[in-house]
């Protein structure tokens, strides 16, 4: 299964995602069942290492973030089989990008059942705001991985 976070410049949210749940495949032993990446809608960052702050929140938790920013591309709509937006402005883009099926165009907060369907933007604001969304983003990205792994059982991937 592959799976795509998508934020707006992929330097914040969507690569703690990525991180997180990879992470989160390696303690469960999904390696190689769970393929996992992130994207931005936006291009001013591409190329662009995570944000420092990001990094830092992650790393004070464990997790380490890396690659570089990209933009979503047309062809990831159909190569992932779940796409997982921040917010729903990004969600709104995502879905204006596919033709036809739409159902694996999610937000992360929704597809785990979370009252509020956003995950806050922080880099315009204060490093606690990283924070805050790592936490967001680790709860969230368990309960999704306790469905792609339901999923996978049901294909017969995972005994």
């Amino acid at each position: 299964m592959k799976v795509l976070f998508v934020c707006l410049g992929n330097i914040c949210r969507s690569p703690t995602a990525e991180a997180v749940l990879k992470d989160l495949v390696a303690q469960r032993g999904l390696d190689g069942l769970v393929e996992v990446d992130s994207a931005g809608t936006g291009d001013w960052h591409i190329g662009e290492p995570p944000d420092p702050r990001a990094t830092e929140a992650a790393a004070r938790n464990g997790i380490e973030l890396e690659g570089v920013a990209r933009q979503v591309r047309p062809a990831d709509i159909t190569e992932f089989d779940l796409i997982v937006a921040m917010d729903s402005s990004n969600h709104a883009d995502l879905l204006a990008m596919a033709d036809g099926d739409r159902e694996h165009i999610v937000l992360l907060r929704d597809l785990a059942g979370d009252q509020a369907s956003d995950v806050p933007d922080p880099y315009f604001g204060g490093e606690d705001g990283f924070d805050e969304v790592l936490e967001i983003i680790r709860t969230n990205c368990d309960v999704l991985l306790d469905r792609v792994e339901a999923d996978l059982g049901k294909q017969g991937e995972v005994a």
